[in-house]
């Protein structure tokens, strides 16, 4: 940097400068005006100019600007700024009044130096003013200095406004590109709004279904007393457990003794915290029980449990071969009667009719009931032995130095209720959860579905794990499924290290998208007149077989199984109008709005995904076609040529498997259909409902029509995505690892002139292996049968699913789960028994001829599959960091189980109890 010092500019050459950069009034022949009059118009006129001209960047003088011999023309830029001047700093050359001047210059007058290099005026600093003011204030008397000074401090406030507006515009700039600023003000309040709307709504919805399970009794089933269940369990049971040993040792003769035995300590712990839990959550005793009735509907529903326990127990079906040898006589006629009525309680039971329970188990039942008083005892036991073994965690947000903050979860007290009359009052023994339970409850809220919506303008930039997304509703940038570990591995990543994924995310976020109203209109024709085409679900139910009149078992069964079949499918097709009437919902509230958007998060492994979950681009067929880019692009030649080709991947049907000009000649060959698709799409010859995805394939022929049918194809702006996909992309990053060739050329990552197929490629294999298998003898080989049965059924589709997933560690169980359904979806002429049988055969060929052609992928599936084992064994889970800097904990674990079944009065329930969960509570001893 020069040390020399800055040239300077005289208070005459200032009066210069203001004169040419005044008004024209100011410029004709005048008098001789003061130079405060004159820096007053010159600093109105820059105001004037600064907020008729948008802001920006600062310029420097548009003309040459040298004060040795200074030429300054009228054309000073307006964009540019004053820089601050101290008049107190001798580095300015303006020395205060009554001292000498630092440096003259030729002509002997005052100088000013010249402003820093930056030096520009289309917002003039605060403190320009202030200093320029005084540096002229000589020029006139103290009443003009004083009012001069008033009206520069209100010009000061005008453009310290102004400086605002301007870093407000360029932060929103950068947040909503292209939009304007108050568009874009008017739609964030109505995102806000949607946002808080949408979660009260969701929020009363949880606390109306909170009301109703607990006017029900049914509070134990929510999710947060199932986790105070999971704490709870072991120590009363060994509780329970230990007394009941106490009795059989007669070293206990309570009064209660004789009732304790009949039922496994699991299940009596199971009942008593049910039972005890359901009542303190009724409205009426919200966090409270009275002692006397809580014992006895513990004891009774103890009582009701053991009795339909031992008639279980009596009626389980012996396999003693003494009475295998009698099922001839009287006594193995009994044991049939006594085996289909146990059948018949167990389907009540599983139906929740308790009330026809009890009446079965009671004619069988010789036992003398409870007393009042032996149902309080016992209860009163149960529920002590709760108190003394039932704790409450410490707090999430605890430190871990501090002392934990355990408690117990109930108190035994006494509450006083005055009568009526206010004369005479009474005590009762009473039991009080601890607050922190009903606060817990109260904060289950958590459990419900976060309503999320597209947003109107541009979601917030990620900026950490709950930072981003939505302005109102819970955002978080990963999917963590309850993980902890990947939960704090993804919080103590730094911002520096998610930069990249951040990045991702927000520009996936920050697309446009806008709903295709010709297309949806053609989808509500179709679902207003019963659905069936397309791929749409049909909208009316499967109608139920008729129970046919005869006793034959065989004809019975049939019946019972392609009932079940019909229920079954009816359920399914249920869901579906349901999935579909949510998609389409969003579809007609969006369709209005000019664009918005998706935000987006990503799942453990990094994949990303579109927070809202119904409407998206990720979805089924008809979301893509619904939706379209709000921001349109010309196509060009190289547009319109992709267009052609994704309009014939589109049709699929083998055609996406041609060249890429074999896929744009066909598309030119059916040009007919396609404008007869786009104009008639429902009265025409519907050649569009013969694609592979029917809706996409219409929105294409719409864009191409348009396209063709314009002055100029290739300056047509298209707002149609084309979406891309890998070929088997696991197989792929295999193929890859291994340096497979083979592999690599079945699944596109070597060049070839045709796309290859790696479905149809395990197909043609799997054919082969049946063809061998199909000519073997049955007798020595059964599984000809079943290749001779899907000789005519193999094909890319029945494979496909069993393929994609094999990566992912499908299982036999699964692969032959997955080709069932693609059986039944076509109707074959096989019955149930038929299909299962077929079904696993193929399942076994497919992954048979899987391991032939991916040999390199197995293995290598293999030595991952070793390594993981090696490092569970450590117990830690297998843990890695992408390329992106996103940490991956692997969520997956071998869970201990323990299955506590009990009968309650309410209904049957199976208790799951984890025990890797057992290591989050802390309880004394």
């Amino acid at each position: 940097m020069s040390n020399s010092k800055p040239p300077f500019l005289s208070l005459r050459e200032i009066d210069h400068f203001i004169f040419f950069n005044t008004t024209p009034s100011v410029l004709s022949p005048s008098p001789p005006i003061s130079p405060t009059v004159m820096w007053r118009n010159g600093a109105k006129h820059t105001i004037c100019k600064t907020q008729r001209s948008a802001l920006s960047s600062s310029a420097s003088f548009s003309n040459a600007c040298s004060f040795q011999s200074l030429s300054l023309g009228r054309n000073f830029s307006v964009k540019s700024k004053l820089y601050p001047i101290n008049i107190l700093n001798p580095h300015l050359g303006l020395c205060p009044r009554g001292e000498i001047p630092r440096k003259d210059n030729d002509s002997g007058l005052r100088c000013v130096p010249l402003l820093p290099r930056g030096f520009s005026c289309g917002g003039f600093y605060p403190r320009s003013y202030a200093s320029v003011a005084e540096a002229v204030s000589s020029h006139t008397d103290l009443e003009e200095d004083v009012s001069f000074t008033e009206e520069v401090q209100e010009l000061v406030q005008e453009l310290r406004k102004e400086q605002r507006k301007e870093t407000a515009r360029k932060r929103w700039e950068r947040i909503a590109p292209g939009m304007g600023w108050r568009k874009y003000e008017m739609l964030k309040r109505r995102q806000v709004k949607i946002e808080t709307e949408a979660w009260e709504r969701a929020a009363n919805e949880y606390r109306e279904l909170l009301k109703e399970m607990c006017e029900h009794k049914l509070a134990p089933n929510l999710p947060y007393m199932k986790s105070l269940f999971l704490g709870w369990f072991e120590p009363l049971r060994d509780a329970i457990h230990k007394e009941q040993e106490l009795i059989r040792q007669g070293k206990c003769r309570a009064a209660y003794a004789p009732y304790f035995n009949h039922l496994p300590a699991d299940m009596t712990c199971v009942i008593t915290m049910h039972k005890l839990m359901g009542l303190m959550m009724t409205v009426g005793e919200h966090g409270s029980a009275r002692v006397v009735s809580a014992a006895i509907t513990i004891g009774d529903a103890i009582e009701q449990e053991i009795r339909i326990h031992n008639f279980l127990e009596k009626t389980k079906k012996k396999k003693d071969a003494k009475v295998e040898k009698r099922e001839g006589d009287e006594s193995g006629v009994v044991e049939k009667e006594q085996e289909k009525l146990r059948r018949k309680v167990t389907e009540l039971i599983r139906k929740q009719k308790l009330p026809a329970v009890r009446r079965i188990v009671k004619d069988y039942d010789e036992s003398r009931p409870w007393s009042q008083e032996a149902k309080a005892k016992v209860g009163s036991r149960l529920i002590e032995l709760l108190i003394h073994t039932a704790y409450i965690q410490p707090p999430a947000d605890q430190l871990c130095e501090g002392p934990p903050d355990i408690r117990p979860a109930f108190i035994h007290t006494a509450l006083s209720i005055t009568r009526v009359d206010k004369k005479t009052s009474r005590r009762y023994g009473v039991i009080k959860c601890d607050p922190v339970v009903l606060k817990g409850l109260e904060r289950s809220a958590r459990h419900m579905v976060i309503p999320y919506m597209p947003m109107l303008v541009p979601p917030v930039k990620w900026m950490g794990y709950d930072k981003g997304a939505y302005f109102f509703l819970p955002s978080y940038i990963m999917r963590t499924h309850g993980s902890k570990q990947q939960r704090e591995a993804m919080k103590i990543a730094s911002k520096a290290q998610l930069e990249q994924v951040f990045e991702a995310l927000d520009t996936l976020g920050s697309t446009k998208w806008r709903v295709n109203k010709r297309v949806l209109d053609v989808v509500d024709r179709i679902w207003n007149s019963g659905g069936r085409l397309a791929h749409l679900v049909d909208r009316d139910d499967v109608p139920l077989p008729e129970k046919p009149d005869t006793e034959d078992e065989s004809l019975l069964k049939k019946w019972k199984w392609k009932l079940r079949n019909a229920k079954k499918e009816n359920r399914e097709r249920h869901s579906l109008r349901c999935d579909t009437e949510l998609k389409l919902s969003v579809a007609r509230k969006m369709k209005d709005e000019e664009g918005f958007y998706y935000p987006h998060n990503v799942d453990f492994r990094g994949r990303a995904y579109p927070m809202h979950p119904y409407l998206n681009h990720l979805g089924s067929d008809m979301c893509r076609g619904i939706l379209e880019f709000a921001e349109g692009r010309p196509l060009g030649n190289v547009g319109l040529r992709w267009l052609k080709i994704h309009l014939a991947n589109l049709y699929a049907g083998g055609v996406d498997k041609l060249s890429y000009e074999g896929r744009v000649s066909f598309t030119e060959n059916h040009l007919d259909e396609i404008f007869d698709s786009a104009d008639k799409p429902l009265e025409g010859n519907r050649w569009w409902l013969r694609a592979e995805d029917p809706f996409q394939c219409l929105a294409a022929c719409i864009n191409l029509s348009e396209a063709l049918r314009s002055s100029s194809p290739e300056t047509y702006v298209s707002y149609l995505p084309i979406h891309q996909d890998g070929s088997c992309n696991g197989l792929q990053h295999y193929a890859a690892l291994g340096r497979d060739k083979l592999g690599a050329a079945a699944v596109n990552l070597m060049a070839g002139e045709k796309p290859a197929d790696v479905y149809s490629g395990i197909a043609a294999r799997v054919l082969d292996i049946m063809r061998e298998d199909a000519q073997k003898d049955p007798t020595s080989f059964p599984d000809a049968l079943q290749a001779r049965a899907l000789l005519d059924q193999v094909d890319r589709k029945l494979v496909k699913q069993t393929v994609m997933t094999s990566v992912y560690g499908v299982t036999y169980i699964g692969a032959r789960d997955q080709i069932m359904r693609r059986l039944k979806e076509r109707g074959t002429q096989l019955d149930d028994s038929q299909t299962f049988g077929a079904s696993c055969y193929a399942a076994k060929v497919t992954l048979t001829a899987l391991e032939e052609m991916f040999e390199a992928a197995r293995s290598i599936m293999s030595w991952l599959g070793e390594c993981a084992k090696i490092i569970a064994s450590e117990n830690q889970p297998v843990r890695w960091t992408t390329p992106l800097g996103l940490p991956v904990v692997q969520p997956y674990r071998k869970l201990g189980r323990h299955l506590v079944s009990y009968l309650k009065l309410e209904n049957c329930r199976l208790l799951c109890l984890d025990k890797s969960f057992f290591s989050f509570w802390r309880y004394p001893g």
